[in-house]
């Protein structure tokens, strides 16, 4: 293992250190946990089943599988957020009919149950590595999805991540949804992994639980089960064996500043009263509720309307929709709600739409393209926040996902202006980031959408672990697009917001508005630190930041010269 430079982190006398990209800042410190209970099998050893067993065996595979799917939906169910919308798009991938088509073919020629899934899923999984983009994203949900069906098959306890008895350190190479998703933060104190980015599903949800998180660490695996550790999620370290002292005094004061956070009550401002809009980032009436109850978020910046697609065998009503989307609206009646229409694609297939199979859905008809072949889709759903608005507080925003033209982002104004909403349009592509001036000028606001426009930026897969310094949403280049978005919002007037998971990092904030961004939208686990650390710098400092971070050779570089001047 690498030895632990002062000039990367505080050391707290640890002996030894692995490095990786940060994700979830806090320090935490525990015994090293990790996954277990992965069902034990000898694929190529499994005897071959009679025919006249064939049937009763793919019976019984088939139930297995949609017990698993009905886990994950009701865990879903049970959860909000982006959380929720991670679960539910795994329980539609555990139900896809490619994979269990063929496994259920594999047993008709006579393999057993058990072997048909890690066959079928497998093949599968490797021809989504091979794709690349999105679509390598799903290759942890699926082996996740291969493990609990083998053992469901084989009555075998349903795999996961161990109830430890003390506050611990989860350690993996990755993680999948439903394991992330059901952690208990007072018991799982942190989290690292060998692979993943800082927008994977693991990122995305470590944030939303408010836990210290550090992916994409090369040599996690040579830090045994068992030991000491701490992790560093401002600096990405993890650290092995730390005095005992130095790293309980270093936790102690990191609790109590972040009991110190948590009094934050807003308004989002610096230092020098320069107003910031600190917004949530939702995915149904039940986050947005838990989000306003918090009583610190200016209103929501981003509604993800996919959960009224996902998992439905048709199209839901208008009636239906507009049910939904009120409910978020009341939520925060008064205040700003901005709404996203429906991002869905090859990856995240809707089960009511023919998507074409993509060599790299990532681009492809994913987002705003789905309206070249299905029109109506948008349009119902345009008419479903129309009815949801009427007799509303304030009148919702929206946004649409994937715009890359001038010419996409006109036409959609004209539909959203038709029924009295405000129309913007998210800058995920930088054909929309180079084009910012002309797309302001037909669109009243737009929110920039860091993940995908990092991973297009830098024509690097946001899964990938070897690239997550290119996915690094502290990549200059990235932070320059950036820039420029946000003084063509400050020439047209109009505001400029990120929904991105950047918006979660309370530094990397900071340069964002010094780089001209009037709102942050992120998950409201993620609204106190934030606002609290722009409250303590001056619009001046977030500036002189943003421009010491944009002439950086290196994220880390950027993370440095940026600390150096907000402290």
């Amino acid at each position: 293992m690498a030895q632990v430079e002062s000039s990367t982190a505080q050391n707290y006398g640890a002996v030894a250190a692995v490095v990786g990209t940060p994700v979830v800042s806090g320090l935490a410190y525990g015994p090293v946990i990790r996954v277990s209970g992965v069902p034990e099998y000898d694929v190529d050893a499994a005897a071959e089943i009679p025919e006249t067993e064939r049937a009763a065996e793919a019976a019984r595979f088939v139930a297995a599988a949609e017990t698993v799917a009905e886990r994950f939906t009701a865990r879903a169910r049970a959860n909000t957020g982006s959380t929720a919308e991670v679960l539910a798009a795994t329980a539609a991938l555990a139900k896809d009919r490619a994979w269990i088509a063929t496994a259920t073919g594999l047993i008709e020629k006579g393999t057993p149950a058990a072997a048909a899934t890690v066959r079928a899923i497998d093949t599968i999984s490797d021809m989504f590595a091979k794709l690349g983009g999105l679509m390598a994203e799903r290759v942890t949900d699926l082996a996740d999805i291969r493990n609990r069906v083998v053992a469901e098959v084989l009555g075998l306890p349903e795999p996961g991540i161990p109830l430890p008895e003390q506050p611990s350190v989860l350690l993996a190479d990755d993680l999948a949804p439903a394991d992330t998703a059901g952690l208990d933060p007072k018991l799982v104190v942190a989290l690292a992994t060998r692979l993943g980015g800082p927008s994977s599903h693991t990122a995305i949800i470590a944030r939303q639980l408010g836990i210290p998180c550090v992916v994409a660490v090369a040599d996690l695996n040579r830090v045994d089960t068992g030991a000491m550790v701490f992790v560093d999620g401002e600096r990405g370290v993890v650290g092995v064996d730390p005095d005992a002292e130095q790293i309980a005094a270093a936790v102690e004061a990191a609790q109590q500043l972040a009991a110190e956070v948590a009094q934050w009550r807003g308004p989002g401002r610096t230092a020098d009263g320069h107003a910031v809009a600190i917004l949530g980032n939702v995915a149904d009436g039940v986050s947005a509720r838990s989000a306003a109850d918090l009583g610190i978020l200016a209103g929501v910046g981003l509604f993800r309307t996919e959960l009224a697609f996902l998992e439905r065998p048709d199209e839901p009503s208008v009636a239906q929709q507009q049910s939904l989307y009120r409910e978020v609206i009341d939520a925060f009646d008064g205040d700003k709600v901005v709404i996203r229409t429906l991002d869905a694609g090859s990856d995240k297939p809707l089960r009511f739409v023919n998507h074409p199979h993509e060599d790299n859905p990532a681009m492809g008809v994913r987002g705003n393209r789905i309206v070249a072949t299905h029109p109506e889709i948008r349009e119902h759903q345009l008419d479903a926040i129309a009815a949801a608005a009427d007799g509303a507080g304030a009148v919702p925003w929206v946004m649409a996902p994937m715009v890359a033209t001038v010419v996409e982002a006109r036409e959609f104004a004209a539909q959203v202006r038709e029924r009295g909403l405000t129309p913007g349009v998210m800058i995920e592509v930088p054909s929309a980031a180079v084009q910012a001036e002309k797309i302001l000028a037909e669109v009243d606001f737009v929110s920039i959408g860091t993940n995908d426009l990092t991973q297009y930026t830098m024509a690097a897969d946001r899964m990938s672990a070897e690239l997550a310094a290119l996915t690094d949403p502290w990549q200059p280049a990235v932070l320059a697009l950036v820039e420029r978005v946000g003084a063509a919002g400050r020439a047209a007037d109009k505001p400029v917001g990120v929904c991105g998971e950047a918006a979660a990092d309370p530094l990397l904030a900071c340069v964002l508005v010094g780089l001209g961004v009037s709102s942050l939208s992120c998950a409201p686990a993620a609204a106190a630190p934030v606002g609290r650390k722009l409250a303590t710098v001056t619009l001046d400092q977030c500036a002189a930041a943003a421009q010491a971070a944009v002439a950086a050779d290196s994220p880390v570089d950027g993370r440095a010269a940026a600390r150096a001047v907000l402290g």
